[in-house]
């Protein structure tokens, strides 16, 4: 119990999330941890609606994420936790959260960042972060469904 899942999916909560993941790893609560939506009044809301109906959720801040998950606040909890990108999980992971894997959905082009597969592209940060946590035994996929190959993410990165 406590996390069962990680993901990083700058989309948080969308189709793939709600149904595909959410039933598919048996989550009981979902835990969305980025610094900017915690504040967005209409992101909050937007969530809220996207959740599976019956599933709880959680959206907090990377430091109040860091303090609640190492407090045994969700243990109790079949948890699925999801950052809007590599950086909060770094900073998750680099914060005492002892996660072994966790999964890349979907991260947009932006200036400066180059498409490893269709649904993710990297900034030089990103893979820098990514190296980071696979130096420290981090297994870490890119996957967009659960039935995607879960090949590590390093296969992407040559």
């Amino acid at each position: 119990m406590g996390i069962i899942h990680a993901r990083v999916d700058e989309r948080l909560i969308h189709g793939q999330v709600a149904t595909v993941w959410t039933n598919l790893i048996g989550a009981s609560r979902i835990i969305v941890v980025n610094d900017k939506v915690v504040h967005d009044k209409m992101q909050i809301g937007a969530l809220k609606l996207a959740k599976p109906t019956g599933v709880k959720l959680s959206i907090l801040s990377v430091r109040k994420g860091i303090e609640n998950i190492k407090n045994g606040k969700y243990d109790e909890d079949n948890a699925f936790l999801i950052t809007r990108n590599i950086q909060d999980m770094r900073t998750l992971i680099d914060g005492g959260i002892e996660l072994e894997k966790f999964n890349v959905g979907n991260i947009s082009a932006k200036p400066g960042s180059k498409a490893i597969k269709k649904s993710v592209a990297l900034t030089d940060e990103d893979i820098n972060d990514i190296k980071h946590l696979l130096d420290n035994g981090v297994q870490i996929t890119a996957q967009m469904l659960p039935g995607e190959s879960d090949v590590s993410i390093e296969a992407f990165l040559k």
